[in-house]
């Protein structure tokens, strides 16, 4: 296990209540740029690039889920955050999950989405590791576009796909390696009962890898949370429907403010 690093952030607005906003694997806190820009007008966001992406820290691995949440907190120190809301995405709705199991009392409201309380078999995690310290990151891009964006949204927004998919093709082999051996001992299935944050689920109505089953499980295990489901979206929902989900995170927000 490494200790915990302060992740390059990018601070978006400076007045209101804190939001953090953690991406997807294979990408950066830019993933964020639609829904920052929105929230900044009334609160102060911080966009997060996690250990061993963008340009935050690349530490070999492997990483742990653990270590990425105590990321996220260690960050939140140096900026001053007593307390702050979470806004996460696949594996950022993951280190939400534990963010709210392990340091439930540094939030203030969890928004997860297109994520699972587990995400699929070890082994298959452990391979892609293995993968991508051979050979990089460019011969996911194809399978990982058509699971990331709906045919109709490839064919209608060739340049946000691309634009989206250049940053997951800059993405440290390690950085990313070692997030898939994170994801490889990640299940939370079991504890989801003791998640006492006010949280929302969302998740995308055509996202073949967390679909709105997937989300409906976490919404049914965590007391008190609700499930949004986006039509026209895959897994990368906030880049597909901005508006929506810019709507579902800030009805979340609105209804736990204070």
């Amino acid at each position: 296990m490494t200790d915990s690093v302060r992740l390059h952030h990018t601070l978006t607005g400076d007045t209101g209540p804190a939001v953090l906003l953690g991406p997807s694997l294979g990408t950066t806190g830019e993933l964020w740029r639609d829904l920052a820009a929105d929230l900044s007008r009334d609160h102060r966001v911080v966009s997060l690039d996690l250990r061993g992406h963008g340009r935050s820290p690349v530490p070999a691995g492997p990483y742990t889920m653990e270590e990425l949440a105590a990321d996220v907190v260690a960050t939140a120190d140096g900026i001053g955050l007593e307390q702050f809301a979470y806004v996460g995405l696949s594996i950022g709705g993951a280190i939400g999950q534990v963010l709210g199991l392990d340091h439930a009392d540094r939030l203030s409201s969890l928004v997860l989405c297109c994520t699972a309380p587990v995400f699929g078999d070890a082994a298959t995690w452990t391979e892609r590791a293995a993968q991508v310290r051979r050979e990089g990151l460019e011969p996911l891009v194809e399978a990982t576009t058509e699971r990331w964006f709906t045919p109709a949204y490839r064919s209608a927004q060739p340049d946000r796909v691309a634009w989206v998919m250049d940053m997951f093709r800059a993405t440290p082999p390690e950085g990313y390696a070692g997030c898939c051996e994170a994801l490889a001992q990640y299940d939370v299935t079991e504890r989801l009962g003791r998640l006492s944050v006010p949280t929302r689920v969302v998740a995308g109505a055509e996202d073949p890898g967390t679909p709105p089953e997937v989300g409906r499980r976490i919404a049914d295990a965590v007391p008190g949370s609700d499930l949004v489901v986006l039509d026209g979206a895959a897994h990368i929902a906030n880049v597909a429907v901005p508006e929506p989900f810019a709507a579902a995170v800030r009805g979340h927000l609105a209804r736990t403010a204070g």
